[in-house]
């Protein structure tokens, strides 16, 4: 038996030097960080990165300090002179692991974790990382006990953009006993963990109470899963190339909006895929389908003359004529009024929004602007202006309402004040008494978000 697994572990060792050298551009200014936590699994895939010649002088082995156990300390130690002894630069990363509202404790470490990486890798960079057959049929499983759709099922990917650069996961297909093989023909000195024999988590009970008796039942279901799951990703990907044609044409990039119109024109299932297309556009938490639900019948399917919002976590959906709006939480702070600095070229208001000043053709006279006292204000109702070749005076209301600006973004657009009286409505409208048609020396507003 031990002459098979050597066998299984010379092929899989093999196969995985292959794939990393494969990534290797010949640029002595390309990194390869290596995720080491000092257990068997990342030690290994360290040594085994150590030991690829064109590797040498570019290979960093990173431990991520979650503070999550007293031992964190000493394992920093010990990776650092595992790394020292391999020839290996070495970094400790330090990140701040607690779970935000709705976060688990796993989830919170893991997006510490990646976030921490991926500040490091820069274009043409490589982050490699340890997880191996094993883990690909935890993580499968987990995600069909959650109820995860064909993205999930999926899976981890072998590899995949990450930040400026690229991941890999070069032992996926290499079974958990050839990288313990390999430990021990190798005498290696890993770190073991006091956490994974806690059930508490549901990883390491799933690793633990489960998958010895599933192994016992079949013994090829780390294969058979993993086959699984690259069948998921197939299927997955003509999935993502169906969504991507369907969101480009509903999609506003302008404000990152959907049109309602030209989303519920769709039969249900691509509407709730389009929805789940443009979360996953705008970085956020993939929502769940009691969320879709929500999302389709309580604010598109509410009656035009109603303001619904939805919120969820760390965004708010609402709807305005036929747009979706998704918002996120600095969208709703209340502005504060304001000086503008003399001789600054540019303000930070609330909600993350940047005014600047920018010379221009057209616009408020540079040597007025220079000269008066200019105060950022917000609506407080009643506001009149008048604009360049329109009649009359106008309410803020009636052009917001002629521009289609959402109601929510109405009381955050700065209104510009020169010496008391209004110049300017963000970057929307001057007024006619500063409006000037100077070939030279004026300055327009870009309000930018």
């Amino acid at each position: 038996m031990r002459k098979l697994r050597n066998k299984a572990l010379a092929k899989s060792l093999d196969f995985c030097e292959e794939y990393i050298v494969k990534f290797d551009i010949g640029d002595a200014r390309q990194r390869f960080f290596v995720g080491y936590s000092g257990g068997v699994d990342s030690h290994v895939l360290l040594h085994v990165c150590a030991s690829i010649a064109r590797l040498q002088g570019r290979l960093t082995a990173v431990y991520i300090h979650h503070g999550l156990q007293e031992e964190a300390d000493a394992w920093a130690i010990h990776c650092e002179k595992t790394a020292k002894n391999l020839n290996v630069d070495f970094l400790t990363l330090r990140v701040n692991a607690k779970p935000m509202p709705g976060e688990s404790p796993e989830e919170a470490a893991r997006n510490a974790r990646y976030a921490a990486l991926k500040s490091l890798i820069q274009c043409n960079d490589v982050l490699l990382l340890a997880q191996h057959q094993d883990d690909q049929l935890e993580t499968v499983l987990l995600q069909l006990f959650r109820g995860s759709g064909l993205r999930g099922l999926s899976g981890m990917p072998e590899q995949a953009v990450f930040g400026a650069g690229v991941m890999l996961r070069p032992l996926l297909n290499t079974p958990k006993q050839a990288i313990s093989d390999y430990a021990e023909t190798h005498q290696l000195n890993w770190v073991e963990d006091p956490s994974n024999q806690s059930n508490a988590y549901d990883r390491n009970f799933l690793r633990n109470a489960l998958l010895p008796q599933l192994k016992q039942r079949w013994p090829a279901v780390d294969k058979t899963v993993a086959r699984s799951a690259r069948h998921c990703a197939e299927a997955q990907r003509l999935v993502e190339e169906v969504a991507n044609e369907l969101f480009d044409a509903v999609f506003n990039p302008a404000d990152k909006t959907l049109s309602i119109s030209l989303l519920t024109a769709h039969r249900l299932q691509l509407q709730q895929l389009i929805l789940r297309h443009w979360f996953r556009h705008l970085g956020l938490k993939m929502p769940s389908q009691a969320v879709i639900g929500r999302i389709l019948t309580q604010v598109i399917g509410a009656d035009e003359q109603r303001d619904p919002m939805l919120s969820g976590q760390g965004y708010t959906i609402r709807r305005y004529r036929d747009k979706l709006y998704c918002l996120p939480p600095s969208a709703q702070e209340t502005p504060q009024s304001c000086v503008w600095p003399a001789g600054q070229t540019s303000i930070t208001l609330a909600g993350n929004q940047v005014l600047s000043c920018v010379p221009s053709s057209t616009g408020i006279l540079l040597e007025q602007w220079q000269q008066a006292k200019v105060e950022i204000k917000f609506r407080s109702g009643g506001e009149l202006i008048s604009l360049p070749e329109r009649q009359g005076r106008h309410t803020l209301k009636n052009l917001f309402q002629e521009a289609a600006i959402p109601p929510w973004q109405r009381d955050a657009i700065p209104l510009i004040y020169l010496n008391d009286v209004l110049a300017a409505v963000g970057d929307l409208y001057i007024s006619a008494a500063f409006y000037s048609e100077k070939t030279q020396g004026c300055i327009k507003l870009l309000l930018q978000r």
